[in-house]
């Protein structure tokens, strides 16, 4: 059997594209399986790996949407690992959702709702007899540009300081629960200039990059 990677995350892992431009398939407002990073992660790691896509706009980590339903990451984390078990590496990017303004949320709450997540899926029989392994990765920072952006009333004032409080906050989570971590801010990854918070095509690839690097370690 290959080695089940399962990428938990948002619209960032879902491969939302807000520059129609930037994608070659733009009218769709998704990158295609040739530009989002876990199919480009999926291609440079080869065929003893299978990358699960579980990517969805507006996913957060605990909280439920009162806007839209069915967001939260913790009310289906369960029905998502058993369905793909065993799972060898659980990688989980989210956070940015969560520093909307209705959820009335600074880093260190996204933290704890982070933790949680990262504890049920401990918890979770999904492991196939190994010990659970997870990767948090710490998020692209939402850009300043995003205060004056369509989406500025969406995400509110503080979203910017709060997405760049979430990397510090999440090690800490990754060291006490005995997670990898990465920070994606390290990684000198772009966002567009229309929301200033989903990544652009080349962001994607360079994410990919650096995670085919990483993933073969975090592997017994």
């Amino acid at each position: 059997m290959r080695r089940h990677i399962l990428c938990l995350g948002d619209s960032n892992t879902h491969g939302y594209c807000a520059d129609p431009a930037d994608g070659a398939d733009g009218v769709l407002r998704r990158f295609n399986e040739d530009e989002r990073w876990p199919c480009l992660l999926q291609k440079a790691l080869g065929e003893g790996y299978l990358m699960l896509e579980e990517g969805m706009s507006g996913r957060t980590t605990v909280f439920d949407d009162p806007v839209e339903e069915g967001l939260c990451a913790l009310a289906h984390l369960r029905p998502i690992l058993k369905s793909h078990r065993p799972i060898h590496l659980l990688v989980i990017m989210l956070g940015t959702n969560d520093a909307k303004e209705r959820f009335s949320a600074n880093a260190y709450v996204i933290g704890r709702g982070m933790e949680r997540l990262v504890q049920q899926a401990m918890a979770t029989d999904c492991w196939g007899g190994a010990r659970p392994n997870i990767l948090i990765v710490a998020p692209k920072s939402i850009e300043p540009g995003v205060l004056t952006s369509p989406v500025a009333g969406e995400m509110g004032p503080r979203c910017v300081e709060i997405t760049r409080g979430l990397a510090p906050v999440y090690r800490e989570v990754a060291e006490r629960n005995g997670c990898h971590f990465l920070d994606a801010n390290t990684l000198g990854l772009d966002c567009n200039h229309i929301d200033f918070m989903h990544l652009t095509r080349g962001a994607h690839a360079r994410l990919a990059t650096a995670l085919a690097e990483l993933i073969p370690t975090l592997l017994p």
